[in-house]
């Protein structure tokens, strides 16, 4: 029999996975809906591929530019508050959308994305930790798998949502424009730019309601540096650091997320767009995107089953290194729907990489475990900077042979699992990945 107390404790510990699930949900789809603005405002505002991208440039650098302030913030705010004003943040950037689609000023298309950015970058330095400290280390990387699951299956969702409404009739739009007279042009092109209004600004609604429903919740408050203090009794070199920049595994983790976080927006990101190069039509295309992040659900669903029960998150990310290194030459090497395919099976090959580097950056860094989630949330900014080497590479050669850029990328995700994750690290906690390897 189930006493009230056992059961209590139980639902104290569902809850809180349940609530920041909700939250990778919500920020899984805000991210998502970029793989639609990109083929989307390329058309509206007659962008070439290299502007085109600025859309995941200016989302996604304010992870840079944002996560130390984030981290400062949490130290103040906590994590639930923190969460709950993330969340307003993303509101206000989503809400810069009205004018700019009114007036089809793709800078303030921009500067919309930026804010929505920097309030995903206050949510990614609480919501990571978070759910890596809400229980035992080893198998962190099997909670961040359920979030991820949360996170993808609302990604798989936004593009549909969205390439309804703002790719409706997208190709015979394009074939329509280039016969028509600039006045006409521009007519067509401001009804297209006002397709994102509506759907704007039921987000910006959902997510002020759901911003106030977090502040207000019985969500825990958990002290990560009293959990950490508790560890360096385990580890007392650790008690001998005085900056974060002293663990190397910290600092190689926070590059190789910055390569991945590249690597997974490409393979998101500039799928559909591919696809169209590919000479598949914009009404089938807008679903590359959707395959992309269901295969990632299926990664994160294999890591769900498997870790730690029969492999560890280093041994998974050893094997996403070597697959995403197989199925970017493949891209490269076979074409058309066999190619873009290869791309958008990378979402199993990226799944689990992102669910096994938190822990493995975060491991034995005590009192410094929130700074080293803001230098790892800064890493996110791989996606401002590689997807802009990806269309510079496709605008001075081609869509195709631009994805060469994965090839490195993996073999570095790679590295890290064999090494990297070692270096520097506490000698009482590489006794005990050496115990379970």
């Amino acid at each position: 029999m189930i006493s009230p107390e056992s059961t209590s404790k139980k639902t104290a510990k569902l809850n809180p996975i349940f609530l920041i699930g909700i939250l990778f949900f919500i920020f899984g789809f805000i991210t998502w809906l970029n793989s639609v603005l990109i083929p989307y405002l390329k058309l509206a505002c007659e962008l070439n591929n290299l502007e085109a991208y600025l859309v995941a440039f200016c989302f996604y650098i304010a992870y840079f530019l944002m996560a130390t302030p984030s981290a400062y913030i949490l130290n103040i705010t906590g994590y639930k508050k923190g969460m709950a004003a993330g969340l307003v943040v993303i509101a206000v950037g989503a809400l810069l959308f009205i004018p700019a689609a009114l007036t089809r000023q793709y800078s303030l298309f921009l500067f919309g994305l930026f804010v929505q950015g920097t309030g995903l970058a206050l949510l990614q330095t609480a919501s990571n930790p978070y759910i890596t400290i809400l229980g035992p280390p080893e198998s962190a990387a099997k909670r961040i798998s359920i979030m991820g699951i949360c996170n993808k299956l609302a990604g798989a969702i936004a593009p549909i949502v969205l390439g309804a409404v703002a790719l409706k009739d997208a190709d015979g739009l394009k074939e329509r424009l280039d016969i028509m007279s600039i006045d006409e042009k521009v007519i067509q092109l401001n009804e297209l730019a006002s397709r994102v209004i509506m759907p704007y600004i039921i987000i910006v609604i959902v997510l002020i309601i759901l911003a106030g429903f977090i502040y207000y919740s019985s969500l825990p408050e958990i002290d990560s540096d009293k959990k950490d203090d508790a560890d360096l009794v385990e580890a007392p070199s650790v008690t001998n650091k005085t900056s974060v920049f002293q663990f190397p595994h910290l600092l190689l983790g926070a590059f190789t997320l910055f390569l991945y976080v590249g690597a997974e927006v490409i393979a998101g990101d500039t799928v559909i767009n591919y696809g169209a190069a590919q000479g598949i039509a914009l009404t089938y295309a807008k679903f590359f995107t959707t395959c992309t992040l269901v295969c990632m659900i299926a990664g994160y669903l294999i890591g769900i089953v498997c870790i730690p029960k029969y492999f560890t998150q280093e041994t998974a990310m050893k094997g996403s290194g070597i697959l995403g290194i197989i199925l970017s030459i493949l891209a490269l090497v076979t074409s058309s729907f066999t190619s873009v395919l290869m791309i958008a099976l990378l979402g199993l090959a990226n799944a689990l990489v992102w669910p096994a580097i938190w822990p493995m950056a975060l491991a034995g860094l005590g009192k410094f475990t929130k700074t080293g989630a803001s230098m790892l949330v800064m890493g996110i900014s791989g996606g401002a900077v590689i997807p802009l080497v990806y269309g510079a590479l496709s605008d001075s050669f081609s869509t195709q042979y631009a994805y060469i850029i994965l090839v490195p990328i993996y073999l570095c995700i790679w590295l890290y699992a064999v090494k990297g994750h070692k270096i520097g690290l506490p000698q009482n906690l590489k006794s005990n990945q050496l115990n379970k390897n």
